[in-house]
């Protein structure tokens, strides 16, 4: 069966092309009568409006493109899981792609989306990609996230240094003092920001540095995690950059017949759902990352629906990380109370947490 056009619609409602338009689109006045019968008419020939003559019409899409440097991984699903609750709730569509990290496919994506989303979401850990994207979306509504502080645009930045550092203070306050740091890959301005962090905490403790190169994969974790289980002195403590390493170093660290904590204390990045499962749970920062995704939707949102006022948001929002103590990085002194414990003053705020088989979904 052919599928009902608007003429369609109007006819069987007895009223104008016109009418149906503004009914469906929620703009300009009609009567009740009219809304009635044109939704009446709508429903019974299941008639579906054409996206790309209300795109024409309205000069929306009612779609949001979102540039991701990878689509793998907990941390991306959950990121696009908070997006994809607040479009939903806000009546917009999703357009995700993934730029494999990579400057030239981040600018095909983006100039595949121009024209078909009203706004982009760019999250690339590369200042210079950042700054492309921004460029190449002319007059289209964007909002960075994870390409450092820009106080020309609006953006959205995690504080990895300070997360770092919470990081070393803790595992510094549970009796660790030869802790390792595993880093994520170079020019990547997260990876590089918390080795930063790690680097400052670690001097102003009077500690020794070991840092050892990985990638934001579990496969890196797992090689760096074996490596410093030959080192010696082994070290007592293990930071990784992110949740992801931190569960390929338990595995390593476990397969070499080492116990976590009481050999070696451990601590990751992000809080993705696998860090409250794996055992002993993970001590981690957590970035809330659902809630992070679906706060740049709606102020993307926001942006579009602004566009062309006087006064613009360039603001960088910075999202602070949480300590979330859990049995991973258990003290290594006789007192209990040490793990759920602030070296850092009102800076950090700290949850301690027992494991749940029910996750932790942001």
């Amino acid at each position: 069966m052919k599928a009902a056009t608007i003429r369609d619609v109007a006819e069987r409602a007895e009223v104008s092309v016109a009418s149906v338009s503004r009914v469906l689109n929620g703009a300009g006045p009609v009567t009740e009568a009219t809304r009635n019968r044109v939704l009446e008419a709508a429903k019974a020939l299941q008639y579906v409006p054409h996206s790309g003559a209300r795109s024409l019409s309205t000069s929306k899409t009612q779609t949001i493109g979102v540039i991701l440097p990878d689509l793998y991984g907990e941390f991306f699903s959950e990121l696009i899981r908070g997006m994809d609750v607040a479009a939903r709730a806000l009546g917009y569509h999703l357009i995700v792609s993934s730029s494999h990290d990579d400057a030239e496919e981040a600018s095909a994506a983006i100039r595949s989306m121009r024209g078909r989303v009203d706004g982009l979401i760019v999250l690339s850990p590369h200042l210079d990609a950042a700054n492309l994207a921004a460029g190449l979306a002319g007059r289209l509504p964007i909002l960075l996230m994870n390409g450092g502080a820009d106080a020309g645009r609006p953006s959205i930045v995690v504080d990895n240094h300070g997360g770092a550092v919470q990081a070393v203070e803790h595992l510094a306050a549970t009796g660790r003092r030869r802790i390792a740091h595993i880093a994520g890959p170079a020019g990547n301005l997260e990876a590089e920001t918390r080795l930063a962090g790690y680097l400052e905490a670690m001097a102003r403790a009077g500690l020794p540095t070991t840092v050892v190169d990985g990638e934001f994969t579990q496969s890196s974790g797992y090689a760096a995690g074996a490596e410093l289980a030959r080192r010696e002195p082994r070290p007592d403590a293990v930071f990784a950059a992110n949740d992801i390493m931190a569960v390929g170093a338990m595995l390593a660290l476990q397969d070499a017949g080492l116990r976590v904590p009481e050999d070696v204390a451990l601590i990751g990045f992000d809080d993705v759902p696998i860090a409250a499962l794996v055992r002993p749970g993970l001590t981690t920062l957590r970035i809330k990352i659902a809630e992070t995704g679906r706060g740049a939707l709606e102020r993307l949102v926001r942006l579009i629906n602004a566009a062309g006022e006087a006064v613009a948001d360039t603001a960088c929002e910075v999202v602070r990380p949480e300590l979330v103590v859990r049995p991973s990085s258990q003290a290594a002194t006789s007192d209990p109370s040490v793990s759920s414990q602030s070296t850092s003053g009102d800076r950090q705020s700290v949850t301690a947490e027992t494991p749940s088989l029910k996750g932790e979904n942001s």
